[in-house]
């Protein structure tokens, strides 16, 4: 729980130690490479695919799905955005290379015009300049993938966003929350395709490595005093706050504790994190997203935790210090549903977060 407020710098003697050992556990722990941070692309045998439906999914849905997985790993996209992919064209075609659209419903443009959606993706070939393609070339899985990658790119700040966010404003539907259903399936899709774990893809980045969050519990302080003052990071030791902001650190590649200083941005207890995120103008989400902070606006401290991975069912695996009643200030791992907690708050980009960097 976050039931200590934030705190003058303190405990100055037992600084130069922790500082040491901190640096040493932090440069272990920290030199990730930054593909790391993007989650790298997955590549699928095409020749191997599974036999049994996956996901409600099974035969030629699945060559299409393996068809649009390694055309955006060839362009050079992350895993989540191979993912994101894959959700669009399951919400959009479930997989299916359709030859019609929604004209039939009577679904016309802003202009009055009859749609002329088509394929996965169901981009629409008789727009003005064809910015999809021609009617042949939206039908083609690997054209088709490779317009949605490169309109996606052009959104900015597009792996910060929720998936299904990030998905609307390239398709431009009606509903911003459309494609989330599909997310999971998505993800389940991608792990049977290519043989890695959902919880290996990373999920996505938005300023830097996801740390360590597949090794468990390497918190640098996990020997000392609970709820003693922390001198480096200004919350205390082994509480959540203390944690989700090691952890935060971690994925915005910061490895100097002179930086850790969380003072400057003074997020408080973890009940006003959120409210801290919405006021600098960071993404507060109710998508989860690996390495995010799982944020509960309850009871009279809050508490804070880390997305360690999201489950193929849907679930979340949250990791973090100091829950329960009374609070323990040890570390903890649990499956949560998505909707359990008030929000999930991204990690923002090292541009979003230069103002705020200790100094």
């Amino acid at each position: 729980m976050g039931n200590k407020s934030m705190v003058a710098v303190a405990a100055a003697v037992l600084a130069p130690l922790v500082m040491v050992v901190f640096v040493l556990t932090f440069i272990l722990a920290g030199s990730q490479s930054a593909e790391a941070c993007q989650g790298p692309a997955i590549t699928v045998d095409q020749a191997s695919l599974p036999k049994t439906a996956v996901a409600g999914y099974q035969g030629d849905q699945l060559k299409v799905a393996a068809l649009i997985i390694n055309t955006a790993g060839h362009m050079g996209i992350s895993s989540h955005g191979q993912q994101l992919a894959v959700m669009t064209a399951m919400g959009e075609s479930s997989l299916v290379n359709l030859d019609h659209g929604d004209e039939g419903s009577g679904v016309v443009n802003a202009d009055g015009a009859p749609t002329c959606s088509l394929g996965v993706f169901q981009q629409q070939w008789c727009l003005p300049g064809n910015p999809w393609g021609t009617k042949a070339e939206v039908t083609n899985v690997s054209h088709a993938t490779t317009s949605f990658i490169t309109a996606l790119e052009k959104v900015s700040g597009w792996d910060s966003l929720a998936p299904s966010d990030a998905a609307h404003r390239v398709q431009g539907n009606s509903s911003a929350d459309a494609y989330t259903q599909f997310w999971a399936h998505a993800g389940e899709v991608m792990a049977a395709l290519s043989g890695v774990k959902a919880t290996e893809q990373a999920g996505s980045c938005s300023g830097g490595t996801p740390g360590d969050l597949g090794k468990g519990d390497d918190y640098p302080w996990k020997s000392t005093e609970h709820n003693a003052d922390n001198p480096i990071t200004g919350f205390a030791y082994r509480n959540c706050t203390d944690f989700a902001w090691y952890r935060m650190m971690q994925q915005l590649g910061i490895t100097d504790p002179a930086q850790m200083n969380a003072r400057i941005l003074a997020p408080g207890n973890a009940i006003t994190w959120g409210t801290k995120w919405r006021e600098v103008g960071w993404t507060v989400s109710q998508t989860p997203k690996v390495g995010a902070v799982i944020w509960y606006q309850t009871g009279e401290y809050g508490h804070v935790a880390i997305v360690k991975a999201i489950n193929p069912d849907g679930t979340v695996l949250e990791e973090g210090y100091n829950y329960g009643m009374p609070p323990t200030g040890e570390y903890y791992t649990r499956t949560i549903t998505p909707t359990e907690p008030t929000a999930y708050l991204y990690i923002p980009t090292a541009a979003q977060f230069a103002p705020f960097i200790g100094k």
